[in-house]
């Protein structure tokens, strides 16, 4: 029988248990949807669509969307209270935070 991890878990002492509870909200914090997102943020879709000023059902298509503008995408973030930053991974090189896209005012 293999294990369970509830079990394992409710074995820890609370301080460790804290401690692997937290690493897992950061993993699970890693990778969402906007919809997730704004979940979390604990924010409903009319809340977000009048700092956007767009009606709550553009909201809901722009949440199901896989393919977004980077502006868009960045005026969603900002109207949940955050910023947006594009990172570049390569594997021969450390990350590299692009600057100057979907920023305000900013032109090709």
């Amino acid at each position: 029988m293999g294990l369970d991890v509830e079990d394992v878990i409710a074995r820890l002492d609370p301080a460790e248990r804290r401690r692997v509870e937290d690493l897992a909200a950061e993993f699970i914090a890693e990778e969402m949807t906007l919809r997730e997102l704004r979940k979390a943020r604990e924010l409903t879709q009319a809340s977000v669509a009048r700092e956007l000023g767009i009606s709550q059902d553009a909201i809901s298509r722009l949440e199901q969307r896989s393919d977004l503008l980077l502006s868009t995408l960045r005026r969603t973030v900002e109207a949940m209270g955050g910023s947006l930053s594009l990172i570049a991974r390569f594997p021969d090189r450390p990350p590299v935070e692009l600057s100057g896209i979907a920023e305000r005012g900013t032109r090709n």
